[in-house]
């Protein structure tokens, strides 16, 4: 189906929907009026926890001319959809503010450079799996997984281009896919958006706060590699160690196994991986997050 044909009205709506108010109404305001099939959408963030965390430290967002994809991954669970209609599922990023910021070391926090950049260009991210019947959406968690950012304004890969150093706010919408063949004229009553305020980010090209740093390798099921680990736990012979980065989309956590017997220095290419590793699993890169790939046995061996 021609995404295309999907348009979500650039109109900012906070969905009384998701008030779970029967007649879509905000104090007494009424709003327009929402197609049963949208109207009692519920959705919730999943690690919704660990979002609050790196929301308290203020969350960043790397940014890259190949696009990076989000950590935490933007997912949900929704609830209330009619299950034998199609829906759309889609985000965008809208900018917090019209400010642009820079990072204070001194103090760790951030403060306003200035006015806004001029703002990229307008995208959304259809869900891959988009368009399918409610009763799909609701069986199992909604990941957005393949979502990447990048600041490439030439880009052409369809990720979502934002300026760095800006603020953004991601939201959510579900598009009931109207078979009728005047579904255009209720475009605005076919759609309900979702916003949380805890997804919020600064889009960054490298992260400033250290602790961001700290939190990410720590919660990133994919860091399993670049955590500090006690060399006495490792007995044995030198074996090399080779880390493994799970495909595009994979949900394993990467794991380590034995190469051939000896010990082997690194060479430059093992450094290039392990720099190329550090990207592709959406991983911060220090010169401390460094992957040790050779390991001594205790008589030196």
């Amino acid at each position: 189906m021609d995404e295309a044909s999907f348009e979500v009205p650039s109109l900012a709506l906070y969905q009384s929907c998701e008030l779970s108010l029967p007649d879509c109404t905000d104090g007494g305001t009424l709003f327009i009026t929402k197609a049963p099939q949208v109207c009692g959408v519920r959705v919730q963030l999943e690690m919704q926890a660990l979002w609050r965390q790196f929301d308290q430290l203020g969350t960043e967002m790397i940014v890259t001319k190949s696009g990076r994809r989000m950590f935490p991954t933007f997912q949900v669970r929704i609830s209330g959809m009619d299950p034998l209609a199609e829906y759309v599922l889609l985000m965008d990023f809208i900018p917090v503010d019209d400010k642009r910021y820079r990072y204070a070391f001194h103090n760790s926090s951030w403060l306003v450079a200035g006015r806004a950049d001029v703002a990229a260009p307008s995208r959304m991210h259809f869900h891959p799996d988009s368009p399918a019947p409610g009763a799909q959406w609701m069986k199992q968690t909604v990941s957005f997984d393949t979502l990447k950012l990048t600041n490439n304004l030439l880009d052409d890969n369809g990720h979502m281009i934002l300026n760095s150093m800006h603020r953004y706010q991601p939201r959510f919408h579900v598009v009931y896919v109207d078979p009728a063949p005047s579904s255009h004229l209720n475009a605005y009553n076919n759609f309900c958006s979702f916003s949380f305020p805890e997804t919020r980010f600064m889009a960054v090209t490298a992260y400033q706060n250290h602790r961001i740093t700290q939190l990410k390798i720590a919660s990133n099921p994919f860091a399993k590699g670049f955590r500090t680990t006690d060399p006495q736990a490792w007995e044995g012979t030198a074996s090399s160690l080779a880390v493994l980065c799970p495909p595009d989309g994979g949900t394993e956590p990467l794991v380590s196994k034995p190469k051939d017997q000896g010990r082997l220095k690194p060479s430059a290419r093992q450094t290039s991986s392990s720099s190329v590793l550090l990207q592709e699993c959406e991983l911060p890169y220090q010169k401390e997050d460094s992957v040790e790939v050779t390991m001594a046995s205790k008589d030196g061996n």
